[in-house]
């Protein structure tokens, strides 16, 4: 009978499963603490969905769409995705900056459990304003015209998404280290990112010289497959390209988070 000081430290991708999911929990309980987190997190794209469509509504038409909703909808839903994902920055950088990743590091935790129950935690996060907003869609007149899967498959496309951006912003945490610093920079470059996509307008109604940049832009790759599969059309390769490029930033910035992290202190 082994003694328990000869028992194996623990280890194996099981280890690293319970410690992530113990940590999002963590989170998770957090929320109901923080009401005004979830309210905030769902009047932002409510306002979007409101504005957009009755302040830009009457001015835009976007040839092939029955109205301006059934395309800016699907843009907002991305923006919403999108936005959601620096929580996982501030939150970070919030515990970085109160000591607390000092003492979890010093806790016999798989490495990375930490940033991965932040991230899923988030997704739950973003679920919550993505309901709000689809409730409101609907309510200024956006309709799913495709089929129920097609509509099931663009949601769960645009979160996945959106768990790669929360990476993004898990590096930006750990490197800017407080969460004015990671407010401003993600910020910055996620306006930027949306709206030089096909969002809010078509990338055709934009200069010669942006149309390539807005095109190419993965925020546009995502929307446009999100779009096509919400309004039951062909969405071509659309989804292949935005889950590569999900997997790409995902693989890219969990890996230099983990590094960044286990360098990480508090000071």
């Amino acid at each position: 009978m082994s003694r328990p000081d000869d028992a194996d430290p623990p280890g194996g991708p099981w280890w690293a499963v319970r410690d992530s999911w113990t940590e999002a929990l963590r989170h998770l309980r957090a929320l109901p603490r923080n009401p005004e987190l979830l309210v905030f997190a769902a009047l932002q794209p409510v306002m979007f969905v409101v504005l957009f469509v009755y302040v830009f509504g009457g001015s835009i038409v976007v040839p092939g769409y029955r109205s301006y909703e059934q395309y800016v909808v699907p843009g907002i839903f991305a923006q919403t995705v999108l936005f959601g994902s620096i929580y996982t920055g501030l939150g970070i950088a919030e515990d970085l900056s109160r000591g607390l990743v000092d003492r979890l590091r010093s806790l016999p935790m798989a490495p990375g459990a930490v940033l991965i129950g932040r991230t899923m935690s988030d997704v739950v996060r973003n679920a919550l304003s993505f309901t709000a907003m689809l409730v409101v869609a609907f309510v200024v007149g956006f309709r799913i015209e495709g089929s129920v899967p097609a509509a099931i498959a663009a949601t769960a496309l645009l979160f996945v998404f959106a768990y790669a951006f929360s990476w993004i912003q898990a590096y930006t945490g750990l490197v800017a280290r407080s969460t004015e610093a990671v407010n401003s920079i993600a910020f910055l470059w996620m306006f930027v990112a949306t709206f030089l996509s096909s969002a809010f307008v078509a990338p055709e109604n934009m200069p010669g010289w942006l149309q390539p940049v807005a095109r190419y832009n993965p925020v546009t790759i995502v929307t446009d497959a999100g779009r096509a599969l919400y309004n039951g059309r062909d969405p071509g390769s659309d989804p292949w390209l935005a889950l590569a490029w999900a997997a790409g930033i995902t693989v890219v910035f969990a890996t230099l988070s983990v590094r960044r992290y286990r360098s990480s202190t508090s000071r």
